[in-house]
């Protein structure tokens, strides 16, 4: 198949390590990316972002590429292993042990495949949670070119998250590992509540 399946993990090289995985989940536009970015500044997390790794391979123009490009115009989740299989590569090739997952696990599935496959257990998970409004209207100005940034298709992507995503955080949230985040507030101040997080969770770290 395609060139990440194919490209086989040494099994147990990342577990070894025991990485620090925080896991990363809000709907389109309600600003992981750019809270990310300022996370790893700040404190020196490598961002993986399940979204940028698959449109990486698209690029690529891999078979697993194409595969992927039809899912994600279907608006269809792309299967776990081939997921994994990409995050795994960049958690190796970074040379970290610290790292935000954004976007992924998308669904019940994908999270117990992660955690079968990796053995490793997220940290916490940060969740952004921003109205459907307030996302639209970001996701409509932000101009970036991206193919799927059309009213349609952002709605389409609305319902997946919801439906797919929301199991994921209750699942999370009942092991007590979810921290909510309220992402319809300016930047700065969203970033003031991540910093608190990621503050007290270093303190109380015994990774």
């Amino acid at each position: 198949m395609g060139s990440v399946i194919d490209g086989a993990i040494e099994e147990g090289s990342l577990t070894e390590k025991k990485p620090t995985v925080v896991f990363v989940l809000g709907g389109p536009g309600s600003g992981k990316g750019t809270q990310c970015a300022n996370i790893v500044q700040h404190f020196g997390f490598t961002h993986l972002s399940a979204g940028d790794l698959l449109r990486a391979e698209i690029k690529s123009g891999s078979e697993n590429g194409t595969m992927i490009q039809n899912m994600i115009k279907e608006g269809k989740i792309v299967p776990s292993e081939v997921t994994i299989k990409l995050l795994q590569k960049a958690m190796q090739e970074s040379g970290n042990d610290k790292f935000l997952i954004d976007g992924f696990p998308r669904n019940e599935e994908n999270r117990a495949a992660f955690e079968a496959v990796t053995k490793i257990e997220p940290k916490f998970v940060l969740f952004f949670d921003c109205s459907e409004e307030e996302m639209e209207r970001r996701l409509l100005n932000r101009n970036q070119g991206r193919e799927d940034d059309n009213i349609e298709t952002i709605r389409k992507r609305f319902k997946v998250f919801l439906e797919s995503s929301l199991p994921v955080i209750e699942h999370y949230n009942a092991k007590g590992k979810v921290r909510k985040i309220d992402a319809g507030k300016p930047v700065e101040e969203v970033f003031e509540d991540v910093k608190i997080i990621f503050t007290s969770n270093s303190e109380k770290a015994t990774v």
